[in-house]
């Protein structure tokens, strides 16, 4: 017998990939360069020409079995002592090798961090809005997602909300900094408030409470933007990186835990993640993605083009009277929709090809989505769609 759970899921599919397979159908139509694709967050810049040119060195210099061959469980040594090196100097840690496991992607570092933190039956909290398949990825661990509401004045964090909800069953907190959909990095001092009330929960109920920080933005923080590095003010915290925005790389599915090392049990917390791959069936990332991201820790692709796109589409949207949080970072806005139904002012949106994400299924009603990560040539283009879709509509 098939599990029911899972078929059930099918009845639940991405409202993201729904549009996205809508834009390519629609695009066979009347051409894909004329459709205003703002569904979909994969990044639009190329990789650093320094990773092509490491992949070739490799390629054509290394030992086939040392790129192609299975890597030790927890990831290849060297790369993870490189990853803890570039940590420290970056954000002031003291990181270790040890304190690092490589996964695929920051979805793979999530599904292990929040297996070493969280017990079937406990909760774990995050902050709406939030990225949807957060939920499957908490729930079916067995722990239960609880989403905090949103404070929408800022996308900051509703912090009366969240006491209120930091209970004594929950076990972790995961946050997404800079955030997916809003755009906005937490600031020095929400991320100093949530380490203050999480702290003070934790010695109230003598348990610990562990920040689980989802960070694949990390490096698409725009000119002058507060964006800390949440691990610095929380010792109980688990960082969850992914390669696939910074270097443009999302196909290869590259990341890693980074284990704070003044959290509980932070030397066996990395060894703990390798047994967790026993049960779901991950065994560490290609050696040569791993090995090919060491040599470019501190390079990314060339990011500015989002900021770029950014500031067009804020100023023409807010020209037009739409109300919007100015983000911080990311390749994401979160404007409010001009009615009330998110979803139906998305449907006549796609009536002028452009193709939006209604915000309900981010935790919040009334907003939607663009994913910004196009050329700017077809940002500055969609933009007299978006002044038809106003007049002849609100």
């Amino acid at each position: 017998m098939i599990v029911q759970k899972y078929k059930d899921m099918l009845q639940g599919k991405s409202v993201i990939r729904q549009l996205s397979e809508f834009a390519a159908a629609r695009g066979q139509e009347i051409g894909y360069e004329n459709v205003f694709d703002f569904s979909l967050g994969n990044p639009s810049v190329p990789v650093p020409q320094e990773f092509t040119d490491v992949m070739i060195r490799m390629l054509q210099e290394k030992n086939p079995m040392e790129l192609h061959g299975y890597s030790q469980s927890l990831g290849i040594p060297s790369v993870r002592d490189k990853v803890a090196a570039s940590l420290n100097r970056r954000f002031g840690m003291n990181y270790t090798g040890n304190h690092i496991f490589m996964t695929t992607g920051a979805a793979g570092a999530i599904a292990h961090a929040v297996r070493c933190v969280a017990e079937p039956g406990d909760e774990v909290l995050t902050f709406a809005p939030y990225f949807p398949e957060y939920a499957p990825y908490i729930n079916l661990t067995g722990a239960v997602l609880k989403v905090v509401p949103a404070d929408t004045e800022n996308f900051q964090i509703n912090f009366e909300a969240f006491e209120e909800m930091l209970t004594e069953k929950v076990a972790a907190v995961l946050i997404n900094t800079p955030n997916n959909p809003s755009g906005m990095a937490y600031s020095t001092e929400t991320v100093k408030e949530l380490a203050r009330i999480m702290e003070e929960k934790q010695k109230q109920y003598g348990h610990d409470i562990f920040l689980i920080s989802d960070e694949p933005y990390r490096e698409i923080v725009f000119a002058g933007v507060d964006a800390p590095y949440p691990s610095a003010f929380y010792d109980n915290s688990l960082s969850c990186y992914s390669f696939s925005k910074s270097l443009s790389l999302p196909g290869e599915r590259i990341g890693y835990v980074a284990v704070n090392p003044k959290c509980t049990d932070a030397e066996i917390i990395s060894v703990m993640c390798s047994q967790i791959s026993r049960g779901t069936g991950h065994n560490c990332p290609p050696s040569i993605i791993q090995l090919a991201v060491a040599e470019v820790l501190d390079l990314t692709s060339d990011l500015t083009v989002y900021e770029t796109n950014m500031n067009i589409l804020y100023r023409e949207l807010t020209d037009l009277g739409f109300e919007c949080v100015r983000p911080g970072g990311t390749f994401y806005m979160f404007p409010k929709s001009p009615e009330p139904d998110a979803a139906a002012f998305a449907e006549k949106a796609k009536k002028y090809d452009l193709i939006l994400v209604p915000s309900d299924s981010f935790g919040v009603k009334g907003y939607f989505r663009i994913a910004y990560c196009i050329d700017t040539e077809k940002v500055e283009r969609s933009l007299e769609a978006f002044r038809k879709l106003m007049k002849e509509n609100y």
